[in-house]
């Protein structure tokens, strides 16, 4: 608590009116998600322990729930940086109930209404990567088929098609190669195809790479 006085000019004397009012000051909290640290209001604090915690209780019979909860809150730590700025160092409550709106909750998943499923189906950011799990030699073919939702061997015949004259599809091959990343994060992997990173899809692609192991290792 920090007391100020403000002096008030009193017209109708040559005197100082002294008023004492009181600021209140919100108390700030240190915290460590997604490998990144964040000051963060209490307030906010509270809000996001709640939401973490009704999520850790909504994916805990799912496989890979660990899984599912540390890309949750990568993607939380991305989206509170982006937040952040040389003027604004601290996350306020408003800043997690946006999160928490890009992200959606149990209820819209769960919801039968169909109110929840279509906010999670909005359009979500585009960006074309490099696919690691469906790639061949770099990704670079699988990564574009799947920013265009077309079969990679599509993408595959193309450049082998552009290669066989002067070997031009080898030469473009090794410039995308260079200039694309590659999808490492389970939000750039649903990136990639088009979709919104919400734990709906962030549930379902940590699913799909458990299959996928699974039907390597034939289990």
């Amino acid at each position: 608590m920090v007391l100020n006085f403000l002096y008030i000019f009193a017209d109708d004397t040559t005197l100082f009116k002294k008023v004492l009012y009181e600021k209140k000051m919100k108390i700030t909290v240190s915290i460590n998600i997604g490998g990144m640290a964040f000051h963060i209001d209490e307030d906010a604090y509270t809000e996001l322990k709640i939401y973490l915690r009704n999520l850790d209780r909504y994916f805990a019979k799912e496989p890979g729930s660990a899984e599912i909860m540390a890309d949750i809150e990568a993607r939380i730590a991305d989206l509170l940086k982006a937040r952040i700025n040389d003027y604004k160092q601290v996350v306020t409550i408003q800043d997690v109930r946006e999160v928490i709106n890009t992200l959606g909750t149990p209820e819209d998943i769960s919801d039968d209404s169909g109110s929840g499923h279509e906010r999670l189906g909005s359009i979500g950011y585009h960006r074309m990567y490099r696919d690691p799990d469906n790639r061949i030699i770099a990704g670079v073919c699988s990564g574009m088929a799947a920013y265009w939702r077309i079969d990679p061997w599509i993408v595959r015949v193309i450049f082998i098609i552009i290669s066989l004259p002067g070997g031009l599809g080898i030469l473009i091959y090794v410039i995308l190669w260079i200039v694309l990343p590659e999808a490492k994060t389970t939000a750039q992997k649903i990136e990639m195809k088009g979709e919104p990173v919400n734990i709906h899809n962030i549930k379902d692609s940590v699913k799909q790479e458990f299959d996928n192991v699974k039907e390597k290792m034939n289990l």
